[in-house]
């Protein structure tokens, strides 16, 4: 599996304040990975940098093998990366369609942003007679989906989220990451950064955990399900 993105020895935060120290992960092309910790180690700081909201203090990004450590976010969305960030942050006064279309604001082909549009409906159908609804007043899973499919509009080779599972009930979360499965089976890779370690292990190929802005774990998401320290400190098994 070729490399699609890879982070260097990668260490950020805001202003003065250091989260993130050394950190190293690499995404492959059409693969899913798990970024596991608990709140406050750096998790959402690691996706914002990664698709250049936040510039590092040191360390590499590399996409397909191209430095785009200094990149801007914009540009990084016409390269192929698409961040549903923590929180939805849809714009809650448009309405739903308004939203998705959003997410293709650096795209020129017509053709193709509707065919995008309908696959989005296709696999959230609850959205298909909400499109001119305000998207302000839609459920929370719904407006997670709006989010996602706002993401998946950019047309991405690789889709961070953030927090998917932030205010959901169980089997809500787990429709989603259904619906994210069948997102990575199509091709794109995804990156997801999630508290519910039992659930995102379930759909992710390999994951990542972070204690402390620092990678101290990392391998196949069977084997971290299998591992004893994972069982007990972030399964209570």
């Amino acid at each position: 599996m070729s490399t699609l993105l890879e982070v260097s020895q990668l260490s950020a935060g805001y202003g003065d304040v250091q989260i993130l120290w050394d950190v190293s992960l690499r995404v492959g092309d059409g693969e899913s990975v798990a970024v596991l910790g608990a709140n406050g180690v750096g998790k959402s700081t690691l996706l914002k940098t990664m698709a250049g909201l936040l510039r590092p203090i040191r360390g590499r990004i590399r996409w397909k093998n191209q430095d785009i450590t200094r990149v801007d976010p914009a540009a990084r969305v016409r390269l192929g990366m698409s961040l549903v960030p923590e929180g939805k942050r849809l714009f809650v006064g448009m309405t739903v369609r308004e939203n998705l279309l959003m997410g293709a604001f650096a795209r020129r082909n017509g053709v193709e942003v509707r065919r995008d549009l309908e696959r989005v409906l296709i696999l959230f159908p609850a959205l298909r007679d909400k499109l001119h609804r305000i998207a302000g007043t839609l459920s929370g899973g719904e407006q997670q989906m709006c989010a996602i499919g706002r993401g998946l509009m950019a047309g991405p080779r690789l889709l961070f989220l953030d927090e998917l599972s932030s205010g959901l009930a169980p089997a809500v979360t787990e429709a989603l990451l259904e619906a994210v499965a069948e997102i990575n089976g199509q091709g794109v890779a995804v990156v997801m950064v999630e508290q519910d370690v039992m659930a995102v292990l379930s759909h992710a190929h390999r994951a990542y955990l972070i204690e402390g802005g620092r990678i101290v774990m990392e391998g196949k998401s069977a084997d971290l399900l299998a591992n004893p320290l994972i069982k007990k400190n972030y399964l209570a098994l």
